[in-house]
C-alpha cells in the first residue's frame, strides 16, 4: 500500500513538473514571441527612421541644388543689370553731350534770326515795287529782286532749321528723363536682386551643412556645373551685345546709302553662305535637321523640357555610341572648345561647340567623344557638315549628345540682350 502511494505520489510530481515545465515553455514562447515582435517593430522603426533619415538628406540636396540654380539666376540677372546700367549710364552722358552741342546751335541760329528780324524791323517793309522803282534798269531791279528773294529763302530754311532743332532738342531731353528713371528702377531692381541673393547663400550654406560626404561632392560639382554655365551664358551676352552693335552701325550706314545700293548689298550678303548638305536629312518647320547623323527624335528618351530643374536642353541618348553630330543649321563656329578641370579630368559641358546662325538662333552641343570636334572657332560650317562624335565627356552618365537651341531675346528691366535657352524639339524634324 505504502508502495502505491509512493508511486502515486511519484507520478503526480512527474506530472506536475511536466505541467509546471509546459507552462514555463509555454510562457517563455509567448515571451520570445513578445520579444520577437518587439524587436520586429524596432527593426521596422529604425527602417522608418533610416529612410526619413535618407529622405531628410535627400531633400537636403534637394534644397541646396534647387537654391544653386537660385543664386546663379540672381548671379546673372544682377550681371545683366550692372551692363544695362553701364549701357544707360553710357547713352545719359552722351544724351548730354548731344543736348549741350544741339543747345549751342540752336542758340546761334536763334540769335541769327533776332538779328534779321531787328534789321527787317528797322528797314521797314520794303516791297517789291519799291525795289522796282529805285532801280535805274531792269538788270538791277533783277539783280535786286534775287538778292531779296534769296534772303527770303534763308529766312524760311532759318526758321525751319530752328524749328527742328528745337523739336530735337525736346526729343532728347525726354529720351534724357526716360533714361533716368530707367537708369533709377534698374537700380532699385538691382539691390533687390543683391538682397535676394544674400538671403539664398545663407539658406544653400545651412542647407550643405546637412548633407552627407557624398552629397557635398555631387553638391560641388553642381556648382562647378552652374559656373561653367554662368561662364558661357556671360559668351553668349557679349555675342549678342556684339551683333547689336553690329546692327545699329549698319542702320546708321544704311541712312547714308542709296536704297538701291543697300539693297543689292543686302541681297549679296544673304546668298553667301556655305553650301547645304541635306540631301539625306529632312528640314524641321524652322529649318534645322536632326543633330546626330542617321537618328531621329525617337532617339530622345525624354523630350520633356526641361526635363530637370536647370536642364537647359534635351539628351539624345538612344543608340547614339559612335554616331556622328553634324550642324542642324549652317553658320559660324563661335565656340569649340573642352571643359576640364586642373588636374586635366573633364567637366560640365566636356567637349562642346556653339554655332550662331545668324537668324537669332545658336544651338549647343556638348559631352561629344575626346578629340571628337572637327571645327573650330570663326569657321564656317555647312548644315549637316560633321562636327564631332557622342560621347560623354563632363558632367554624364553615359554616351548622349546634350542638344540646345538658344534664341536671342531682349531683357527689358536691364536693357540686354542675350541668347535664352528655349525647347530644341519644335526646332527638330
Amino acid at each position: 500500500m505504502r508502495k502505491l502511494i509512493n508511486i502515486f505520489i511519484v507520478g503526480v510530481i512527474i506530472i506536475e513538473i511536466t505541467t509546471y515545465n509546459n507552462i514555463v515553455t509555454a510562457a517563455n514562447k509567448s515571451e520570445l514571441q513578445d520579444e520577437q515582435s518587439n524587436i520586429s517593430n524596432s527593426i521596422s522603426e529604425a527602417k522608418d527612421e533610416l529612410e526619413d533619415i535618407e529622405e531628410e538628406k535627400s531633400e537636403n540636396l534637394k534644397v541646396a541644388q534647387d537654391l544653386t540654380l537660385q543664386i546663379s539666376d540672381y548671379e546673372q540677372e544682377i550681371e545683366e543689370l550692372d551692363i544695362g546700367i553701364e549701357d544707360l549710364e553710357k547713352q545719359i552722358s552722351e544724351t548730354k553731350g548731344k543736348i549741350e552741342e544741339d543747345e549751342k546751335e540752336y542758340n546761334k541760329n536763334q540769335k541769327a534770326l533776332n538779328e534779321r528780324l531787328v534789321a527787317m524791323y528797322e528797314y521797314g517793309d520794303t516791297s517789291y515795287l519799291d525795289y522796282f522803282l529805285s532801280s535805274s534798269s531792269l538788270t538791277e531791279f533783277i539783280s535786286s529782286y534775287y538778292l531779296v528773294s534769296e534772303m527770303a529763302d534763308y529766312d524760311t530754311q532759318l526758321l525751319d532749321e530752328i524749328e527742328k532743332e528745337k523739336n530735337q532738342l525736346e526729343e532728347d531731353k525726354k529720351s534724357l528723363e526716360d533714361d533716368k528713371g530707367k537708369l533709377d528702377s534698374a537700380k532699385v531692381s538691382k539691390q533687390e536682386k543683391i538682397n535676394s541673393l544674400k538671403v539664398a547663400k545663407q539658406q544653400k550654406e545651412e542647407a550643405v551643412a546637412n548633407l552627407s560626404e557624398n552629397e557635398k561632392q555631387t553638391q560641388s560639382k553642381i556648382e562647378g556645373l552652374q559656373a561653367d554655365k554662368a561662364e558661357i551664358e556671360k559668351q553668349l551676352r557679349q555675342i549678342a551685345a556684339a551683333e547689336e552693335a553690329e546692327r545699329k552701325k549698319q542702320e546708321q550706314a544704311n541712312k547714308k546709302q542709296n536704297a538701291s545700293t543697300s539693297g543689292s548689298s543686302t541681297t549679296s550678303s544673304s546668298s553667301s553662305g556655305a553650301s547645304s548638305n541635306t540631301s539625306s536629312s529632312s528640314q524641321g518647320s524652322k529649318g534645322f535637321i536632326f543633330p546626330v547623323q542617321g537618328l531621329s527624335k525617337a532617339n530622345i528618351r525624354n523630350k520633356t523640357f526641361p526635363s530637370y530643374a536647370g536642364h537647359s536642353g534635351v539628351d539624345i541618348n538612344i543608340n547614339v555610341t559612335g554616331k556622328k553630330v553634324v550642324a542642324a543649321k549652317s553658320g559660324t563656329v563661335v565656340k569649340s572648345t573642352a571643359l576640364k578641370n586642373p588636374d586635366g579630368s573633364y567637366k560640365s559641358y566636356g567637349e562642346y561647340i556653339m554655332i550662331a546662325h545668324g537668324d537669332g538662333t545658336i544651338t549647343v552641343y556638348a559631352h561629344m567623344l575626346a578629340g571628337s570636334r572637327t571645327v573650330s572657332q570663326n569657321q564656317t560650317v555647312s548644315q549637316g557638315q560633321v562636327i564631332g562624335t557622342v560621347g560623354s565627356t563632363g558632367n554624364s552618365t553615359g554616351p548622349h549628345l546634350h542638344f540646345e537651341v538658344r534664341v536671342k531675346s531682349y531683357n527689358s528691366s536691364s536693357g540686354v540682350y542675350t541668347y535664352k535657352a528655349v525647347n530644341p524639339i519644335p526646332y527638330l524634324p
